[in-house]
């Protein structure tokens, strides 16, 4: 399954965009690594449905399918489905917040969440 090109480039995506995470936590960048933590795991979910020829680029379709093909199935841990869910809500503070930030210690969590996340989409797909 790893084979695929695409879920190989978004594999690699996940990676860097975790290991961004991790230089933004240390430099108190805060909203951004949040941000980041997520899009590590949107990269590593858009992944996980692409081994099951499942194809769409809405953040929300992601979290969706992942839920129904994943989580519901019981192939992804209904942890990791929170997670994914509480991801989406923390980049959008990260990103949207205007007056309201992401506080380090939610930053910290989210990347410590995000690297979980993809431990488990590496360990379904072998």
């Amino acid at each position: 399954m790893k084979e695929n090109p695409e879920i190989v480039a978004n594999l690699q995506r996940a990676e860097i965009n975790l290991k961004a995470a991790k230089e933004l936590l240390e430099k108190e960048y805060f909203d951004i690594a949040a941000a980041r933590a997520y899009y590590a795991a949107f990269y590593a979910a858009s992944a996980l449905l692409l081994s099951q020829d499942i194809d769409t680029n809405k953040h929300s379709g992601v979290i969706a399918l992942i839920h129904q093909h994943f989580v519901k199935t019981g192939k992804l841990d209904k942890e990791q489905g929170k997670n994914l869910n509480w991801l989406f809500e923390i980049r959008g503070v990260g990103d949207y917040g205007v007056s309201v930030h992401v506080a380090s210690g939610e930053a910290y969590l989210a990347v410590k969440v995000a690297e979980k996340f993809l431990e488990s989409v590496n360990q379904i797909l072998g």
